[in-house]
């Protein structure tokens, strides 16, 4: 045990609580960009499945008319789908903007956008339509649904001890840097690096008190 270290405490257990530390907001800074990707990535994923033709029903008229195509897309069966995912779509931005209790809350939020998300693709594709049927476009809409549920179900349990965005910037504003000067008696004058910078900008010495 060397002098440094406090007694009773052995030896590499500061340092290495010390790196844990350090290691924890690197790791909680990854959570957030891996659930913020799932919810924007998932949400406009069934955005955009929701907009593309799902069925077309085919409506038979007299002869010699032909038969009438009528293009039917998720959002003309489901009004309700695409207005999920577009809220899901924002509320996957909104997680970097909010911290706490209220990103976590924003969390099952989306979580629950997500499964609904998720029940209309499900229901796209087992649901029985006329004419031509494509249940790739609900599949996809299925798949953004769950991706966004799974990032919201990540926010809602580990995003309280995530980062908030700019919080690295507000640390520095907050410990802003002083700079020390002493005058011709040799007393220590301090003014903050801003003001400094402003003094000089003015024409001033910051280093007269």
């Amino acid at each position: 045990m060397t002098a440094a270290e406090p007694r009773g405490q052995q030896p590499g257990t500061a340092r290495t609580t010390d790196a844990g530390q350090g290691a924890r907001p690197g790791a909680g800074r990854r959570e957030l960009t891996y659930a913020v990707l799932l919810c924007v990535a998932g949400a406009g994923l069934a955005l955009w499945a929701s907009t593309r033709t799902w069925a077309v029903e085919l409506t038979a008229r007299p002869t010699p008319l032909p038969p009438v195509h009528d293009a039917r897309t998720g959002a003309a069966l489901l009004p309700w789908l695409p207005a999920l995912a577009l809220v899901g779509l924002a509320g996957g931005g909104a997680v970097l903007a909010t911290r706490g209790r209220a990103r976590r809350l924003l969390g099952g939020l989306l979580c629950g956008l997500g499964a609904a998300v998720a029940v209309g693709g499900g229901y796209g594709l087992v649901a029985t339509f006329d004419g031509e049927v494509s249940r790739h476009w609900p599949a996809l809409c299925l798949l953004g649904g769950v991706l966004a549920t799974a990032g919201g179900l990540l926010t809602a349990l580990r995003g309280r001890q995530w980062p908030a965005m700019g919080a690295r910037y507000e640390r520095r504003a907050t410990g802003d840097e002083v700079s020390v000067a002493r005058d011709e008696d040799g007393r220590v004058t301090g003014r903050h690096t801003t003001q400094a910078w402003d003094a000089l900008d003015r024409g001033e010495d910051p280093t007269v008190s």
